[in-house]
């Protein structure tokens, strides 16, 4: 099995958007691929954001899932300026 960690930053005042389009994209992440997603944030530093997958069976699929989720959602428009979503592979 494998764990995905996807980390970013986020732009302080659309936080609360940002917070709802992840959810509900997370919410049909799940429904498409049985995997159930989390949102943290980093103590002490609220804009950085880290959705955390696992267990994740099937990479390949799981990560095309993903970016047509992503794309669906628009999550794009909420990272801050100079942000990149960067995403971890671990297997466990």
């Amino acid at each position: 099995m494998h764990s995905l960690y996807v980390y970013y930053r986020v732009q302080p005042e659309r936080s609360g958007q940002a917070r709802q389009a992840i959810e509900a994209m997370l919410d049909r992440l799940h429904a498409a691929t049985g995997v159930r997603g989390r949102l943290l944030t980093k103590r002490d530093e609220s804009t950085l954001w880290m959705e955390v997958y696992e267990p994740v069976p099937d990479t390949v699929q799981f990560e095309r899932a993903l970016a047509s989720a992503l794309a669906a959602a628009g999550i794009e428009r909420f990272l801050a300026s100079g942000s990149a979503r960067k995403t971890e592979c671990f297997v466990g």
